[in-house]
């Protein structure tokens, strides 16, 4: 079983081209910022937004192609969680979950057995009279699952299924979908903005910028080898996107649009773009203008200092920016907080060149 999509899709004068495929046994998540057009992609998915060109086929069912084919929503075995949830707030929890078998002329007995043993499953049995203006924003979240599971779709659509949670639900239904993805056979889409959740929920991430899919890979591969700034901010490290020119020592000039990098001249380069990957760990912070053999010392004044665990990660604004990462003794020997200008330095040898 698998989800081929080779679309364009235009939403206003947004414009979103996404090719990618998903197998059945996998969960795939499609990451990426605000804007970045995953609501786009996800109505286009499901139905609900026709794409200007290309084909979306599930399971072999060709759902939209060029030739004016297009599947409604109803006509597509696709469960979907939307964001908003999207209960209907005049039927019971009970009802809500049986209405997709309802629609399809389930007899009404048979669906709503069905859909009480799905909410016993999620746990929430004892809620089935409950309206949704009375469920938890968790429970809510159970039942917005069961209603996507109980028509036993050929793909499971989550999106954004935890990011109207508080923290101590968010940590509770995420458990859940980790299960109920596990237990489910077929296609596995969850769409997300949080790396949280994409690290721990899926096999394969898709990463969309400004409308365009720029990386799949494992999670291990895109921290590996990340292929742009935001896809280097998602796993914590420092990425430097430019033309590479060799210069004296053994050594190259990354020219990025931000600032300038030198970095240890890489085998089988020669004059072309390049992404160096920077550990934040390997930057050195400082007062004053350090003394020693760097060859990479920049200026910058820190914008945010975010601790995590036992250490800090500081954000600068020097050309180009840098995070940095240092121990909370660190922080407090040097005074870091926003608006103090700080030196920057890490060696050559440091950065990691990959071609992008």
């Amino acid at each position: 079983m698998t989800l081929a999509v080779d679309v364009i899709a235009r939403r206003g004068g947004f414009v979103v081209r996404a090719a990618f495929e998903a197998a059945g046994g996998e969960t795939v998540a499609l990451l990426g910022p605000n804007g970045s057009g995953k609501s786009t992609l996800v109505a286009t998915i499901a139905g609900l937004l026709i794409p200007t060109d290309g084909t979306i086929a599930l399971d072999g069912t060709v759902l939209d192609a060029p030739t004016g084919v297009h599947a409604p929503p109803e006509r597509r075995s696709i469960g979907v969680v939307f964001q908003d949830l999207l209960l209907f707030p005049h039927l019971s929890a009970e009802e809500n979950v049986a209405f997709p078998l309802r629609a399809r002329g389930m007899d009404r007995a048979e669906a709503h057995e069905r859909a009480r043993r799905l909410l016993e499953r999620l746990g929430i049995a004892e809620r089935a009279e409950a309206r949704p203006v009375d469920l938890s924003g968790g429970e809510a979240q159970r039942v917005a699952l069961a209603r996507a599971l109980v028509g036993e779709p050929a793909m499971l659509l989550l999106d954004e299924p935890l990011s109207a949670l508080d923290v101590g639900a968010r940590v509770r239904v995420r458990e859940l979908v980790r299960e109920e993805l596990a237990r489910f056979p077929g296609v596995r889409i969850l769409v997300t903005h949080d790396p949280v959740e994409a690290s721990t929920l899926a096999d394969r991430l898709i990463l969309l910028e400004d409308g365009v899919v720029t990386q799949i890979g494992s999670p291990e591969q895109i921290r590996d080898a990340p292929r742009s700034r935001y896809a280097a901010d998602l796993v914590g490290v420092n990425a430097f996107h430019g033309g590479l020119d060799r210069i004296e020592d053994g050594a190259g000039r990354l020219s990025t649009d931000e600032g300038d990098v030198v970095v240890g001249w890489p085998e089988g380069f020669e004059g072309e773009e390049a992404i160096g990957l920077l550990r934040p760990a390997d930057i050195t912070l400082s007062l004053e203008p350090p003394a020693g053999s760097a060859r990479n010392v920049l200026e910058g004044r820190v914008t945010s200092v975010a601790v995590e665990g036992g250490r800090a990660r500081v954000r600068i604004a020097s050309a180009p920016p840098l995070v940095a990462e240092v121990t909370l003794g660190s922080v407090e020997r040097l005074g870091l907080r926003d608006g103090v200008t700080v030196w920057a330095s890490f060696k050559a040898v440091e950065v990691r060149v990959l071609r992008p």
